[in-house]
């Protein structure tokens, strides 16, 4: 077996792959990391904080220890690189957090505004001025999960189409209506 460690196979394959995939676990790892601290999950981001440098002390004993071998090299800038992919994939489909939606719309938005309203989502709404002076246009604004960002998107899209809109990361907010909570309580309730 000390002969297998010894050898081209292990070197120039075996150990670039190990190399590679560490990276990538310590990598997605601190990107999911950077991610808590700044939803200000105190509890959860020193945890990751942990593993990540552990497999990173891991990933370098070996680089170290195989210094003069220029694949260990490649596989360690390859796995970084596919880490910071897979990091932000991840933090994506987590979708932690939640975010507030300001949407401006040109045409009427009773219809847009009634919808929110219907699906539980909490609104705070005001008319107001375009680029043109004499253009009326209304404001939206809503806190959502980022989870619903999606179903909010479709039901702008659906009911004034031609809005705009953008979306903002906020990193904490104080009350307000929460429509997955409520409507875990309806399905609770048998609602």
């Amino acid at each position: 077996m000390t002969d297998f460690y010894h050898s081209e196979l292990f070197s120039y394959l075996v150990l670039p792959v190990l190399i590679v995939l560490a990276r990538i676990s310590d990598v997605t790892v601190g990107t999911l990391r950077i991610v808590m601290v700044s939803k200000g999950q105190k509890k959860i981001a020193p945890l990751l904080g942990f593993f990540e440098v552990i497999i990173w002390l891991l990933a370098m004993s070996k680089i170290i220890q195989n210094i003069d071998n220029w694949v260990a090299y490649v596989a360690y800038g390859a796995g970084f690189a596919a880490g910071n992919y897979i990091g932000l994939i991840l933090e994506e489909k987590l979708a932690v957090g939640i975010v507030q939606l300001q949407i401006i719309t040109r045409t009427n938005a009773d219809n847009l505004i009634a919808k929110l309203k219907a699906k539980g989502y909490g609104i705070t709404y005001h008319d107001a001025y375009g680029a043109n002076a004499n253009e009326k246009v209304a404001v939206i604004y809503t806190i959502i999960k980022r989870v619903d960002i999606p179903e909010v998107i479709e039901i702008i899209r659906t009911y004034n189409p031609n809005a705009f809109y953008s979306i903002e990361d906020v990193k904490f907010a104080n009350k307000g209506v929460q429509p997955s909570v409520r409507s875990v309580e309806r399905f609770r309730k048998g609602k």
